[in-house]
């Protein structure tokens, strides 16, 4: 079994990343707008929620490329004789 890319590792990161970047501008936002931390830290917790699932859902929608559907065969059925 290989072990996955450094791109592969940090992808849930760069999910997380972003979507607390745009919870954090929210937050800003709402709390600059209204001037009650508490509302701007609920508004907060809810874009970064809501990001991160639209976030993952559209890595989930996306097409596996050619590479990524032989990794997946052979995930699968580990007993295939591989062309490599």
């Amino acid at each position: 079994m290989t072990t996955p890319s450094r791109k592969d590792r940090l992808r849930p990161l760069e999910l997380l990343t972003l979507s607390a970047i745009v919870a954090i501008f929210i937050g800003v936002v709402v709390f600059a707008s209204t001037r009650d931390f508490g509302l701007g830290a609920i508004f907060l917790g809810i874009a970064f929620i809501v990001t991160l699932m639209t976030l993952a859902m559209l890595a989930l929608s996306a097409k596996p490329d050619e590479a990524e559907r032989n990794d997946l065969d052979e995930q699968n059925h580990p007993e295939r004789p591989t062309g490599h």
